[in-house]
């Protein structure tokens, strides 16, 4: 198997950089159901935009990489102990080549081990089976998105639904309550895995099997084909849409798996994945591990550019009173931010900050190293790269799910004075009552757009408490041409919380049963 480390490395740059083909026929089919002109049109016009510079940079489609998972199948005899040390090299050397980012962090002291290994990184998985090749399957779910995982124990009293019971229609709740959690925080429009039934840890592994099925496939299976063509065609009656701005399509595909389980125990596992569905698979030659096959057909075989710069043509002649969009430069003053009201496109230029959990829980009680009056604050973890010369560049820069800095954001605002909160998925009620006290906007990004934004960046002028790693550190960036959408304003508006008080209406007009 003298290539089999080659072809699991060009495996793992395959599935960061370039969509399979049937994900893309998902999203270019949202892209012919949405209402043109929206604002979940112009992000998807966005999202093909990234998706294409993806492609062509050869580089990560979303800079969160996720947890590495592999499944192997091989036939018996096959080294195990060999294939795993060549698949942790090639993880480690696709993270130098900023093909992943440096993900695997020490859960106790929050230290970044930099090469993406570690206890329980990557997660692999073998499995003997009767044919002569062997297949490995990688699948990057990134941690936006996994946080939108979740686990039902039936019966269970459900938001909007009611009471879901150990029957066909107590799972079809299960997984239309799950859709709708997860608003725009996983960057809908999205994919589920369903498991049914199993332990709490085989419910959840069998959930994200179940992302490894063909976007197009047919569930063999009558009752779970019903579950799975009712929540495709009811989960886009939500109104959540793409990045929760609202739209006609909030999910992409649905595919649910079953298992036997406990007299005592009911679990409904729901795995949530983003638009950016990065899993593909190679079929092996057992004796040399070159690469036969593909699992899933190559992006480059689906190309819908065209279709989506259409869209995108279309966004822009959407009369400017209907859409707004103003250029700032920071510092931004508090009169400029006063103006601003939810639905207007901003698009930022001069410096701009990154900034995650760990510097967001530092500068609660520490001065900042940069004056940021006024300033943009970027909920991003980057993925750089040095040059020979020592210079940084920004390789992928995406938007994180800013609902994490709940606890900080509002005293961050108040206490530094910042005019600009960047992030995806909107923020909470602290959040939204500081940007109205202090003048302060929350922009949504696309989420998953890491190539499209790392254009944007054109200098790193400087980096901050690299001690925390890469993605956690304070990067200070040269911006110009970024665009956002304002979706909570100074003045108490949210349209995240106007999508959710929306949705929720809509998700109880689902609540009388369907199976019987």
């Amino acid at each position: 198997m003298q290539h089999f480390y080659q072809s699991v490395y060009d495996l793992i740059v395959e599935t960061s950089t370039n969509l399979p083909g049937d994900v893309r026929r998902a999203v270019q089919a949202a892209q012919e159901n949405e209402d043109k002109g929206t604002r979940s049109a112009l992000s998807l016009s966005r999202i093909a935009d990234n998706i294409h510079m993806a492609e062509c940079n050869v580089s990560p489609i979303c800079q969160d990489t996720g947890m590495p998972t592999f499944i192997i199948h091989c036939p018996v005899g096959a080294n195990q102990i060999i294939m795993k040390k060549q698949i942790l090299e090639a993880v480690a050397n696709a993270t130098k080549a900023s093909k992943l980012r440096t993900n695997s962090v020490d859960s106790l002291t929050g230290a970044n081990s930099g090469d993406n290994l570690g206890p329980g990184t990557p997660v692999v998985h073998f499995e003997q089976w009767e044919r002569e090749d062997v297949e490995v399957k990688l699948i990057l779910k990134g941690g936006g998105c996994e946080n939108k995982n979740i686990q039902y124990s039936l019966p269970a009293e459900l938001e909007g639904l009611g009471k879901a019971g150990r029957d066909l229609d107590g799972i079809r709740k299960c997984v239309m309550h799950a859709v709708y959690q997860a608003q725009g925080q996983g960057c809908s429009a999205g994919f589920i895995g369903v498991g049914i039934g199993g332990d709490r840890t085989s419910g959840y592994e069998l959930a994200k099997h179940q992302l490894f099925r063909h976007v197009d496939d047919v569930n063999p299976h009558p009752e779970l084909r019903k579950v799975e063509e009712y929540v495709m065609e009811h989960a886009n009656t939500l109104g959540i849409g793409t990045m929760g701005f609202g739209g006609q399509v909030t999910l992409l595909g649905c595919k649910v798996g079953v298992m036997n389980r406990l007299p005592a125990s009911f679990f409904v596992s729901v795995a949530y994945n983003c638009w950016a569905f990065r899993r593909q698979g190679v079929i092996l030659n057992a004796e040399t591990g070159e690469i036969n096959g593909w699992s899933y057909p190559r992006g480059v075989e689906v190309s819908f550019q065209e279709a989506f710069e259409a869209s995108a043509e279309e966004a822009r002649n959407v009369p400017q009173d209907e859409r707004r969009e103003i250029v700032l430069t920071t510092p931004i003053s508090e009169e400029q931010i006063r103006s601003l009201k939810v639905g207007d496109v901003v698009v930022i230029n001069g410096t701009m900050h990154t900034g995650r959990d760990a510097l967001h829980s530092y500068l609660m009680t520490h001065d900042a190293p940069v004056d940021l009056n006024g300033a943009a604050i970027y909920h991003c973890g980057p993925v750089m790269s040095k040059d020979e010369s020592g210079e940084w560049h920004v390789k992928a820069a995406g938007p994180t799910t800013s609902i994490r800095e709940e606890p900080y954001q509002g005293e961050i605002i108040k206490k530094f004075g910042i005019r600009a909160v960047i992030g995806k998925g909107g923020m909470g009620p602290k959040t939204l009552a500081a940007l109205k006290e202090h003048g302060g906007v929350y922009l949504n990004a696309i989420g998953g757009a890491a190539q499209y934004y790392a254009q944007c960046f054109k200098k790193v002028e400087g980096v901050d408490y690299m001690e925390f790693g890469i993605p956690e550190a304070m990067w200070h960036l040269e911006t110009e041409g970024f665009a956002a959408i304002v979706t909570m304003d100074s003045h108490g508006n949210s349209l995240h919380a106007e999508v959710e008080k929306n949705s929720l209406e809509k998700l109880s007009a689902l609540k009388e049963p369907v199976f019987k």
